[in-house]
């Protein structure tokens, strides 16, 4: 069986397709084997599983996937690597691989579908904030997402509050799954390699969310106001939401929050206080 974590065989296998590396896709293949049996067993995926696969690549971590899962659904976005695909899978009956784009793809209909499904892949560092917000709005969501990203992004989407690195990704992720680092992986085990360290984050979703929200978009307007404009205080980034800047004070008095505290400093749930006492003294207004 041709070894496709080897940079020699992953090249052998581009030059007989003709297939050449984009990096407009960010394209880099994986070449430690250890990796992709840290990210399979975080899953948990078994025989009982269907798994859906984002950008299987040369299809190293989707070989490994059809021999540890009952179905893999891999969604690839150049055709280029379809030949590549055929080749590196032959004998996976289990995997079927599909021309698609999951940024407008109905990841949630596919899980529907499948009676449920647990989410993998190595996501291209341009479009992974874009990929896990689509993630997180599917309905219903995957029974796990486990997701290998430039090591930064997974820095955020961990931090707490006080983090400097904290923002609108990190609240969104915590606000809907519990999040765990699985292993870190350094530019070294990819091929070509990146300019980057990588890591891979094992995201579970909630039965129940962590605060108790009112109105779940003004949740987020506040959120994404909050952090949109960093330097400012909250009572000057908050009017992003197009709340009234007497509104604004009024409910941060309320909630016992100084105005000029800024975004990164503050816990979901105060974030949530202001949520709901903005739609408070909103709906009094009226």
């Amino acid at each position: 069986m041709i070894d496709l974590y080897s940079p020699r065989s992953i090249r052998a296998i581009a030059d007989r397709f003709g297939f050449r590396n984009r990096k407009s896709l960010g394209q880099n293949f994986l070449t430690d084997r250890n990796v992709v049996l840290d990210m399979i067993s975080a899953a948990g995926i078994g025989p009982e599983d269907t798994v859906i696969e984002i950008g299987p690549g040369i299809g190293a971590l989707t070989r490994e996937l059809s021999l540890a899962a009952g179905r893999v659904i891999a969604l690839e976005i150049d055709r280029d690597l379809f030949p590549v695909l055929e080749f590196t899978l032959s004998g996976c009956e289990n995997v079927e691989v599909i021309h698609a784009d999951v940024l407008k793809t109905d990841i949630g209909e596919m899980i529907r579908e499948a009676g449920g499904a647990k989410v993998i892949g190595n996501l291209p560092y341009y479009i992974t904030t874009p990929i896990i917000m689509r993630l997180l709005e599917s309905r219903p969501l995957a029974d796990s997402i486990t997701i290998m990203m430039q090591k930064e992004v997974a820095e955020r989407i961990l931090a707490e509050a006080g983090d400097p690195g904290r923002g609108a990704l990190s609240i969104a992720v915590q606000y809907r799954c519990e999040a765990e680092e699985v292993v870190d992986v350094p530019k070294e085990s990819f091929s070509p390699v990146p300019k980057v360290d990588s890591a891979v984050l094992k995201l579970t979703p909630r039965a129940i969310c962590p605060v108790a929200v009112d109105d779940e978009e003004l949740f987020f307007r506040c959120v994404r106001a909050g952090f949109g404009q960093r330097r400012k205080t909250l009572y000057n980034s908050l009017t992003g939401t197009g709340i009234p800047k007497e509104r604004i004070g009024a409910a941060l008095d309320s909630v016992g929050i100084e105005r000029n505290r800024r975004a990164e400093a503050l816990t979901m749930q105060e974030f949530a206080d202001i949520a709901n006492e903005l739609g408070r003294n909103g709906r009094d207004a009226e």
